[in-house]
C-alpha cells in the first residue's frame, strides 16, 4: 500500500500534488466523507494522465480484496448505465451527469514517514478508507459500496448485480424464521430511503433486531455469510482479522434487523450491529433498483481509536 501510494505521488506534477495530498492529520477534511456526487475532495481521474490512474487504481486495489476491487470497479462503471438511464441529462453544472472519471484520490500525510498517514478514494456510490501507522493498517472503515441501477440486464438473459450477494443472502435469511423471530428482526413494514448513518463521520444508529444468540445454528452460518460479503471486501489478511472479532461465541452478540418488504422488488433495509461493527443496506430507491452499502467499525472509523492509542503510546 505505501509503494502504491509513493508511485502515484511521485507520477503527479506540482498543480496536481496540491490537491491531491493534505498534511497529516488534517481534520476535519480527514474525517469528510461522501457516496454522493459530489465533490470528494482530492484529485479525480479525468485530471490524471491514464497511467496516473492506472496507478490511482493500483493504491485503490491495495486497499479491496480481487472481489472487492471488481465490484468497485463495477460501480464505477455504472455511472456509464446511469447516465443512458437518465437519458444523458447535463446537470451538477458540469458537461457530463453521470461522469465514470469523477472519481478522487486523497493523502493524508507522508506515506514516506514514519508518521500516520491515510489515504482515501471515492466518487458517486464509492468510498474506502485506510489509515496506516507504524506500518500497519489500523483502520479500513467506513467502506462504501452502492449501485445503481441495482441490476441491469445483459445478453444471454442474465442480470449484472454487482451487490446481488449483500441482497439475497439477508433475503433467505429474514425468510428462514419463524413469526416470534421475525417479530423481533422486522421493525417495520417500510424502509428507510437510505441508510440510517448517512455521510456522518460518526456512525450513530439505534442497536435494535435479534441477536445471533436467538438464530438456530443453520440461521448463525447464513448471518456469518452475509457478514462475509461486508468484511471480505478489504484484503484478505485485513478482513480475517476483522473476522477474527466474531469467532466462536462473539458472533451470538451480532444482531440483525430488517425493515421493508420481503419479495424481491420490493423496498428493503437491514443491518447488522455488533461489537465494533455496524453493515447497512438499503435498496428503496427508485423503484427498489438502487443500493447503498456501508461496513463501518463506530469505535475505529478513520483510524480514530487506533489513533489515539498511538498517541498515548509515543507521545
Amino acid at each position: 500500500m505505501t509503494d502504491a501510494a509513493l508511485a502515484w505521488l511521485d507520477s503527479l506534477d506540482d498543480a496536481q500534488r496540491a490537491d491531491a495530498v493534505l498534511p497529516w492529520p488534517s481534520n476535519p477534511e480527514r474525517l469528510r466523507w461522501h457516496y454522493t456526487p459530489v465533490d470528494h475532495g482530492g484529485l479525480h481521474l479525468g485530471r490524471m494522465r491514464p497511467r496516473q490512474q492506472s496507478l490511482a487504481h493500483q493504491l485503490l486495489a491495495t486497499g479491496l480484496s480481487r472481489a472487492g476491487y471488481v465490484t468497485a470497479a463495477t460501480v464505477i462503471g455504472l455511472e456509464n448505465i446511469l447516465d443512458h438511464l437518465e437519458e444523458w441529462r447535463v446537470t451538477w453544472d458540469r458537461e457530463r451527469g453521470r461522469d465514470p472519471e469523477l472519481y478522487w484520490m486523497r493523502v493524508f500525510g507522508d506515506p514516506a514517514s514514519a508518521g500516520p498517514w491515510s489515504w482515501r478514494f471515492g466518487g458517486h456510490h464509492l468510498s474506502v478508507h485506510h489509515v496506516v501507522a507504524d506500518g500497519e493498517v489500523r483502520a479500513s472503515s467506513p467502506c462504501f459500496l452502492g449501485a445503481d441501477p441495482a441490476q441491469a440486464p445483459l445478453l444471454g438473459g442474465h442480470l449484472l448485480r454487482p451487490l446481488g450477494a449483500a441482497e439475497d443472502l439477508a433475503r433467505d435469511l429474514v425468510r428462514s424464521l419463524d413469526a416470534a423471530q421475525r417479530a423481533v428482526v422486522v421493525l417495520s413494514p417500510h424502509a428507510p430511503n437510505d441508510i440510517l448513518s448517512g455521510e456522518q463521520p460518526r456512525a450513530l444508529v439505534p442497536v435494535e433486531g435479534l441477536p445471533a444468540a436467538e438464530l438456530d445454528p443453520g440461521q448463525r452460518e447464513q448471518l456469518r455469510a452475509l457478514l462475509d460479503v461486508f468484511l471480505g471486501r478489504i484484503p484478505e489478511e485485513l478482513a480475517a482479522r476483522e473476522t477474527a472479532r466474531f469467532a466462536g461465541d462473539r458472533l451470538l452478540e451480532v444482531r440483525f434487523a430488517w425493515a421493508g418488504g420481503l419479495e424481491r422488488g420490493e423496498p428493503h433495509y437491514y443491518r447488522l450491529q455488533g461489537p465494533r461493527l455496524l453493515a447497512e443496506y438499503d435498496n428503496s430507491q427508485r423503484d427498489a433498483n438502487h443500493i447503498h452499502t456501508v461496513w463501518r467499525d463506530p469505535e475505529n472509523d478513520f483510524g480514530e481509536d487506533a489513533l489515539a492509542h498511538h498517541r498515548a503510546l509515543f507521545h
